[in-house]
């Protein structure tokens, strides 16, 4: 009991020794880099747009303070709302499209057959392919003379549209392009139904269950967290929208002089926040696009979060 009290005489105010005083100074030099590196391309810049998007700055006057003015210009622009309409079909069209698809590759590739390697490598391949080579690449294929997707159509009889200069079909073009990229996600997919424990199927063909009651019943279940994650992390990807927009488009404005392609169908929020940035240098009206932008994702990931006890199950539930 004395040594333990001659211990604790020697301890600081703050109730370190010197020793583990040591040891807490040195984490936080080796940590220093990535602290620094957060305060300043993280914290800073992010309570700077705040600041800035309550200003009318331009890049080469001092930033003017407005108040809430840009928010009020900002719910009164048509483009506002029509890229705004543009994300919204792609979050919520064309992400559960390619879910389905790369869930549906994940069980296609999770069959013991006889080269299986192979095809997983070729799924996955497209996913390792820049962004903007995929774009060049689709932007190729679509074309409506020389185009592979179309002369496969003509081939078959079918019609043959106008994928990139029809607004009708510029979107659907985008959704082919994520399908193409969908082994990712099937990875992720696939890697999750290899940890599903083998004795549910077996449990469930003894009882009788078909594949498709085995498919709904156990695999979709056991895969809701998996599910979940995805959902989320294409939903903001696909609020985040620009290489592709901007490349399948040609960089081209349209009568308006907007950037989105035939009839703004590609403009797109991040596009139309990048033209009101760097083009029109309007950076504090910018600065509140991106703020709504956040806005609206973390209140669609607060709702997802929300109601997945509704359909997300865990391990031990």
């Amino acid at each position: 009991m004395k040594v333990s009290t001659a211990a604790n005489q020697r301890k600081p105010i703050s109730g370190w020794s010197r020793k583990e005083r040591h040891y807490v100074y040195l984490g936080l030099a080796f940590a220093s880099p990535w602290i620094i590196g957060f305060l300043a391309f993280t914290v800073y810049p992010f309570f700077g747009s705040l600041y800035l998007s309550l200003t009318e700055y331009d890049l080469f006057s001092p930033p003017k303070w407005v108040g809430l003015q840009n928010y009020e210009q900002i719910f009164a622009d048509d483009r506002f709302y029509k890229s705004l309409g543009n994300t919204f079909f792609m979050a919520f069209i064309s992400v559960p499209i390619t879910l389905a698809v790369s869930l549906l590759i994940a069980v296609m590739l999770n069959f013991k057959v006889k080269g299986i390697n192979y095809y997983r490598t070729i799924f996955y391949l497209p996913s390792v392919i820049p962004i903007v080579a995929s774009a060049l690449l689709w932007t190729w294929m679509l074309n409506p003379d020389f185009g592979l997707v179309n002369m496969a159509l003509r081939t078959l009889g079918l019609t043959d549209p106008a994928w990139l200069l029809d607004p009708r079909y510029t979107k659907p073009s985008l959704i082919l392009m994520s399908l193409w990229g969908s082994g990712a996600g099937a990875l992720i997919f696939l890697a999750a139904l290899q940890g599903v424990p083998r004795q549910y199927y077996e449990a469930a063909q003894v009882d009788g269950a078909n594949w498709w009651y085995r498919f709904w019943k156990i695999t979709v279940p056991a895969l809701s967290p998996i599910i979940l994650f995805q959902l989320i992390m294409g939903l903001i990807g696909a609020f985040q929208i620009f290489t592709e927009s901007y490349i399948l488009a040609g960089g081209k404005v349209d009568g308006s002089g907007s950037l989105g392609g035939p009839e703004q169908s590609l403009l797109f929020y991040a596009v139309n926040l990048y033209q009101e940035a760097f083009v029109f240098l309007k950076m504090g009206y910018a600065s509140a696009l991106a703020w709504i932008l956040f806005i609206i994702v973390l209140l669609i990931t607060f709702i997802l979060l929300k109601t997945s006890g509704r359909w997300v199950y865990y391990g031990g539930e």
